[in-house]
């Protein structure tokens, strides 16, 4: 049900957004996993956080929903942000809500694949830490 009023209003909004696709996705990529070190334990829904990043990353996702999902999680990985994630108990407020709003709006874009991807990396990502915490106990 586009609309003539729809198009300039979309034209304006994404007029570069592959541009900041990539700069965002370049972010995220980077630092992701570094910063799901941090956060992993203090996000109650991490699962669904990993399979937003993996959806992100997929070709077949729309353009408009990359846009979002990259945006939403460079400012997960951002060192700097409106409320500092080392305050303890409200470090991490601000992107939770931030991934909470865009995972809701792009829900149905996370398809199984993307869950099952991030079930199978956060294992992996939890077993490694848990053997570099053996490690560096004895």
């Amino acid at each position: 049900m586009d609309s003539k009023l729809d198009k300039p209003l979309e034209g304006e909004i994404l007029n570069g957004a592959e541009e900041k696709i990539g700069a965002n996705e370049k972010r995220v990529r980077s630092g992701f996993w570094k910063k799901l070190a941090v956060a992993a334990d203090k996000i109650p829904f991490i699962e669904e956080v990993v399979a937003g990043y993996y959806c992100a990353l997929d070709p077949a996702t729309p353009q408009r929903v990359r846009a979002m999902l990259l945006a939403a999680l460079a400012y997960f990985i951002l060192p700097l942000d409106s409320i500092p994630d080392f305050l303890l108990g409200f470090g991490f407020t601000d992107d939770i809500a931030v991934l909470t709003a865009v995972l809701a709006a792009i829900r149905g874009n996370i398809r199984h694949e993307h869950r099952q991807v991030a079930r199978e990396k956060l294992a992996e990502f939890r077993e490694q830490a848990s053997d570099e915490n053996d490690a560096s106990a004895s």
